[in-house]
């Protein structure tokens, strides 16, 4: 069953067996609120087991790009399509967001997002990234990274 995300209500809706369930949450909501304010997107995600072809699609660019595979199960994806930009979304048990934004036009950017939410620890197999710092009302201190994708999915 797809969650309309809220953002000015934060909740742990499909979230709650994440250690870090209330960063997580509060992660989710940032998201929400960018795509609300910048593209009028509603951000609607639904359980992991229910949006395999997202995971699934986000796991093969992570394998085939870099050799990742992500340890924590995931909790819930979202795939959608704001002006000429293919967006996907999964969030993990572990406080992991990880994005995919690829621009369908020849050329357009394309890369992999990885966002950490407060309280966790950056897991052993993105050990290698650099993680800058941002501060969020909604999720507290966020740190992310991103590499650039080269191949074409």
């Amino acid at each position: 069953m797809s969650y309309e995300v809220d953002f000015e209500k934060v909740s742990t809706t499909g979230l709650e067996s994440s250690p870090v369930a209330d960063a997580l949450a509060g992660l989710r909501a940032n998201e929400a609120r960018y795509f609300k304010n910048k593209y009028g997107h509603v951000f609607t995600v639904e359980p992991a087991s229910e949006a395999r072809e997202t995971v699934d699609w986000v796991h093969h660019i992570l394998e085939a790009e870099r050799g990742l595979v992500i340890a924590s199960p995931a909790l819930e994806a979202t795939a959608f399509q704001v002006e000429n930009i293919r967006m996907a979304y999964v969030f993990y048990r572990s406080g992991l967001s990880i994005n995919v934004m690829y621009t369908v036009d020849d050329g357009g950017k394309r890369a992999v997002g990885f966002k950490l939410s407060d309280g966790m620890e950056v897991p052993e197999e993105l050990g290698a990234f650099k993680f800058a710092r941002q501060k969020s009302k909604l999720a507290g201190t966020i740190r992310g990274s991103y590499f650039v994708i080269k191949k074409e999915y």
